[in-house]
């Protein structure tokens, strides 16, 4: 049986998802990853664009990125913004690109890393959960209204119940590769 309340909110429960894998993306973990910084928001012109709308950003080695802004009188704009966004990063201006170093991690920023990890898990998982209320809602609702029966809302909730559980051992198994990732030297 198909469930239409589930297939509503699907996009919800997929957009949390996408959103704890590039809370992810952002975590640095000793490597450099152009996701550290792409989004990153610079005044530029007067707005704030982010970094990848401004120029390219390489990886020339495993522990550096180069941002080349396309406009280099960018540079110290986006210089400026790196800094604010503490990354905990070396950067050094050259004549027309941004040097960002990532240092070499230690035990403890490998062990702090992973708490904010887990503190972003439990929040995708809290999303989650806010959206399984709402379709929860929906089929209580559908009881009362007599589109559906009894039996239908036990069926329905079961099923929500088995995706959210689903949804939550994907985030957890995310989160793992990624602890992986973190605490590997």
């Amino acid at each position: 049986m198909s469930n239409e309340f589930i297939d509503k909110y699907q996009k919800d429960f997929d957009g949390a998802m996408e959103h704890y894998k590039k809370e992810l993306s952002n975590l640095r973990t000793g490597r450099a990853n152009p996701g550290m910084v792409e989004d990153i928001l610079v005044d530029a012109y007067g707005v704030k664009t982010p970094i990848k709308q401004l120029g390219s950003v390489g990886v020339p080695e495993a522990r550096s990125l180069t941002i080349e802004p396309w406009d280099k009188n960018l540079l110290k704009e986006i210089e400026k913004a790196l800094t604010y966004a503490d990354l905990g990063v070396g950067l050094r201006v050259d004549s027309n690109l941004v040097r960002v170093t990532v240092p070499q991690m230690t035990e403890e920023n490998r062990k702090q890393l992973v708490k904010m990890m887990n503190e972003k898990l439990e929040e995708a998982k809290i999303a989650v959960r806010s959206i399984r209320e709402k379709v929860k809602e929906e089929i209580v609702n559908a009881e009362k209204g007599s589109s559906i029966t009894e039996d239908d809302r036990y069926d329905y909730v079961d099923a929500l119940e088995k995706k959210v559980s689903e949804i939550n051992k994907m985030l957890q198994e995310l989160a793992d590769k990624k602890e992986q990732e973190i605490l590997t030297v």
